[in-house]
């Protein structure tokens, strides 16, 4: 399996940042109240929940876990707080890669699309809302 700098690592991390600093304030709000865990791949158990495979962990950019807004009731118990995780291989390589002088602006697009796209998840959208919003 191919492994990623610390280099790369830190230049992925500071785009995520950077992303984060750039979306409306009222977005931003939103991440008061979830966090973002940058990850190089999905875990074997983030994998086996999603019905996949190790050798899918390339393909997922991105995953919300915990229960979206629009599906908890005011009776529910207290959960664990969601949590979006963003994966650098996945979102790397449905950028294209490192290379070429445009790859920090193509992998930044990128990140902007999965955080959001996973925002949306936390509001209680599914894969078909994203889709029809451009953030599929």
């Amino acid at each position: 399996m191919e492994q990623m700098t610390d280099e790369q690592r830190e230049r992925f991390d500071a785009m995520v940042a950077a992303v984060i600093d750039g979306l409306p304030a009222g977005v931003q709000r939103v991440l008061d109240e979830v966090s973002v865990t940058v990850l190089d791949r999905p875990t074997p158990v983030m994998l086996a929940e999603l019905g996949m495979s190790e050798a899918d962990a390339d393909d997922v950019c991105g995953l919300h876990t915990g229960v979206g807004l629009t599906e908890r009731g005011i009776e529910d118990q207290p959960m664990a707080p969601d949590v979006i995780h963003l994966f650098r291989f996945g979102t790397v390589r449905v950028a294209r890669g490192w290379h070429g002088p445009d790859a920090d602006a193509r992998i930044g697009e990128e990140i902007r699309i999965t955080l959001l796209h996973e925002i949306g998840h936390h509001f209680g959208l599914d894969e078909t809302d994203l889709d029809d919003l451009g953030y599929g």
